[in-house]
């Protein structure tokens, strides 16, 4: 029996941060302080605070150790490990209340939280099927082999009101429906875990965290629609996920929860894992089936649609790992439960991974409904500082923008197609007024445009104009004209193009022009970018009167671009000065401006 429970985090973002490291150190010290056998260190999933990693948690006590690194640990197992003095200058600060530890929960970044989907990230240990029991894993599938019959399922699903959580939002249990119903000698059960959205990573999070949860959920979902196989389709670029997979779904078969007659039962099911190369596209359904059958990932007509014919032409469901998440705490909670949380029309929770100009970065999960300032200024603690909000981005590179005038609407897949934007994954991308829309909405069609397979000519040529028009303006040779055929082309890509990736690709070029118009006459009109971000737009001065001739802009140019005598006004080369802004960075009078 351990006295003492120590949580770290091996997620992605932890582990970069040399988590792995800490997790080294913290054995040997244990070790050689004789506490190996009275202290358990138990490497977790993502906490979801990710702009205070490395993560490391103390229990009983709950001591949040915040930023750690790997010469702090001899510090916290001499003192809080061995002499139980909680070392408070590594602490979180906000779960400091004068000389007390206040629980995580109650923290701003915690509060209004509600995790459903994320319930076991950062709690257990991924790689032991036990820890992943012991917190009613498996129970739900469980109770569906000898409780429920398929349609009963599929039922609970429907009551449930669970939405697609992959960027479409079509209702899960109708998708589940339209597969039993189609009667065929083999059917399948797939996982999108590609995750191509830049910034998205709440997928990633729960593969890392929890894959128990998905192997369960997909092995319900082949019960519920009459399959035996599932297939989970991940991008290589996901090590420590496909590696855990790996795990888990070794685990699985060993406990005979994956394979023949589980639980005893006639059902018989198992799993298969198809690497992805990082293709966006891939995560339109028809492209997935594509890719998993070994083919290039391109996306196919629809009807018909992949419930009829899918994988290897057989009745197949697709959800993402996000969707899959919910299903087992739907059936163990009733569908009562889980319709109780979120708006009307849009049930439950939703995961989002915050990033951009916010303080706290990381993944949330929030219930539906939940307003835009909620999640910015409470749950992510503002915009760093002291900046004002300008965006945030919803849905990546097929979403829009969401304005300050926006800030109260509530959150749920209607209100953000009705405010021009949409759920998407659940990348949430926050901007402040130093972001240059022009320049945001060029960002996303970049990507696009690399990504586009192209298969029809809408998206594979008509993206590529588009990028052409944005960076003409960003160069400054945009007119008004440019403005009328950015618009008109973007709806002739949204209505002729083959996929949801073309069809969404103008997205973010639509929102700006709506909501920043003023910016982008600015770059036509003034020839100038109000952010000061478009380099053509930009000049670099240096004020006469601030300049104390310190020589430091000077000395750091990379291009020598500034000349000056020691303790005389520099000047800027503007046919040298390229606008990286080095100058602006170690001048430490404020006398150098960006116009």
């Amino acid at each position: 029996m351990y006295r003492s429970t120590v949580l770290v985090c091996g997620g992605t973002g932890c582990t970069s941060s040399h988590s792995d490291k800490i997790i080294d150190k913290l054995n040997e010290e244990l070790k050689a302080k004789d506490l190996d056998k009275e202290v358990n260190v138990i490497r977790t999933g993502c906490f979801g605070l990710c702009a205070l990693g490395p993560i490391m948690v103390v229990y009983p006590e709950g001591s949040f150790y915040s930023m750690v690194k790997v010469e702090d640990i001899p510090e916290i197992v001499e003192e809080h490990l061995l002499k139980g003095r909680i070392v408070t200058r590594l602490l979180y600060q906000e779960t400091v209340e004068e000389d007390t530890v206040k629980s995580l929960k109650n923290t701003q970044f915690y509060a209004k939280q509600k995790r459903v989907a994320l319930r076991n990230c950062g709690v257990i240990n991924p790689e032991v099927i036990d820890e992943y029991i012991a917190m009613d894993g498996y129970a739900a599938l469980g109770k569906v082999l000898t409780e429920m019959t398929p349609q009963e399922v599929i039922d609970t699903i429907l009551a449930s009101g669970l939405r697609g959580r992959g960027g479409g939002g079509f209702p899960t249990g109708r998708k589940w429906m339209f597969a039993a119903a189609n009667q065929a000698d083999q059917k399948y059960v797939c996982c999108n875990a590609d995750e191509g959205d830049p910034g998205a990573f709440m997928d990633r999070s729960v593969l890392e965290g929890d894959p128990h949860a998905l192997i369960e959920a997909m092995a319900i979902a082949g019960y519920a629609i009459g399959a035996s196989q599932g297939y989970i389709y991940v991008r290589a670029e996901y090590p420590i996920a496909v590696e855990r997979l790996n795990i888990a779904m070794k685990q699985a078969r060993e406990y005979g929860l994956l394979g023949d007659n589980i639980f005893g039962t006639d059902f018989c099911f198992d799993l298969h894992i198809r690497l992805g190369a990082g293709a966006f596209v891939c995560g339109e359904e028809t492209a997935l089936l594509t890719s998993i059958e070994g083919n290039r990932g391109e996306p196919r007509p629809r009807p018909p649609f992949p419930a009829v014919k899918g994988l290897y032409g057989k009745p197949s469901i697709i959800n993402n790992v996000e969707t899959y998440a919910n299903i087992p705490q739907i059936i163990l909670n009733g569908a009562e439960w889980f319709a109780s949380m979120g708006t009307e029309k849009s049930k439950g929770t939703k995961v989002f991974a915050l990033g951009g100009k916010i303080n706290n970065t990381g993944l949330v999960e929030i219930p539906m409904g939940t307003t835009l300032r909620e999640i910015v200024y409470e749950i992510g603690g503002g915009i760093p500082n002291g900046r004002k909000f300008k965006a945030a981005q919803t849905g990546g590179p097929s979403g829009g923008c969401i304005t300050e005038k926006n800030l109260d609407v509530p959150i749920d897949y209607d209100n953000l197609i009705a405010i021009g934007s949409m759920m998407g994954s659940g990348g949430l991308i926050v901007m402040d007024d130093t972001s240059c829309m022009v320049d945001i909405a060029k960002f996303f069609l970049e990507f696009t445009v690399d990504e586009s397979c192209g298969k029809c000519t809408p998206c594979r040529v008509g993206t590529r104009r588009l990028l052409e028009i944005l960076n003409k303006i960003t160069e400054g040779k945009g007119t008004l004209e440019d403005l009328d055929k950015l618009e008109a082309l973007c709806y002739y890509i949204k209505e002729n193009s083959l996929c949801g990736l073309g069809q969404t690709a103008p997205n973010p070029v639509l929102s700006t022009l709506k909501n920043f118009r003023e910016e982008y006459e600015a770059h036509v009109v003034d020839k100038k970018c109000p952010a000061g971000v478009c380099k053509n737009l930009v000049q670099i001065k240096i004020v006469p009167d601030k300049c104390k001739g310190c020589t430091l802009c000077a000395r750091n140019c990379p291009v020598n671009a500034i000349s000056g005598k020691v303790k005389e006004v520099h000047e800027i080369d503007q046919e040298k000065c390229i606008k990286c802004g080095v100058c602006l960075d170690n001048c430490k009078f404020g006398a150098i401006v960006r116009e």
